[in-house]
């Protein structure tokens, strides 16, 4: 049962990297390093050492600050995130089932590369032009908080309460699909 909720874990924390690719890696580094919640293996014990933590704090920081704003949160999401996200993703699947000894780590890798990777061509290709198009702009950054509340949220539900994670990630990701996808045909 454990290594099911392993990869209920990873798939919650992969699709969270493909809002925020930093939210993630941050809640696993100090979960792993407070709580017992989550045991890190070599090389992922990394993430707990304090100067990799205040990397990402300051990483946070640097993408909650850059996505607020309309044009540069574009060029950040296209140029920047398309590569780290999906990586971020790919990580936070290969920490999660880390534990578990009959995943093969290149298929967790993908399997975390194609979660987050998929979350982030949504967001940054459908959702978020939707916004900017439909508000001129001015939905965007309640939009942003949205999104890094709903990573963050995802991110901490998926290794306190694997299932209910996972299942609030589905919900909320299928919901803003299917909203904005509707807006979408009528702005048409």
């Amino acid at each position: 049962m454990e290594s099911l909720f392993s990869i209920f874990t990873a798939f919650g924390l992969s699709a969270s990297a493909g809002l925020n690719a930093y939210i993630p890696l941050l809640v696993i580094s100090l979960m792993a390093r407070f709580t017992n919640l989550i045991t890190l293996n070599e090389p992922w014990d990394l993430l707990t050492n304090w100067w990799i933590i205040g990397l990402l704090v300051v990483l946070t920081i640097i993408e909650f600050l850059v996505d607020k704003f309309p044009a540069i949160n574009h060029i950040n999401d296209i140029i920047v995130q398309s590569f780290i996200r999906p990586t971020a993703g790919a990580i936070v699947f290969a920490t999660s089932t880390n534990v578990i000894s009959g995943i093969d780590p290149v298929l967790a890798l993908a399997l975390g590369l194609l979660v987050s990777g998929g979350v982030h061509a949504i967001k940054s290709t459908v959702i978020r032009p939707t916004v900017t198009a439909v508000t001129a702009g001015t939905g965007n950054v309640p939009v942003s908080i949205t999104e890094d509340v709903t990573s963050g949220t995802v991110s901490v539900l998926s290794v306190v309460a694997p299932i209910i994670g996972l299942v609030v990630a589905v919900l909320i990701f299928s919901w803003l699909i299917w909203r904005f996808y509707l807006r979408k045909q009528e702005v048409k």
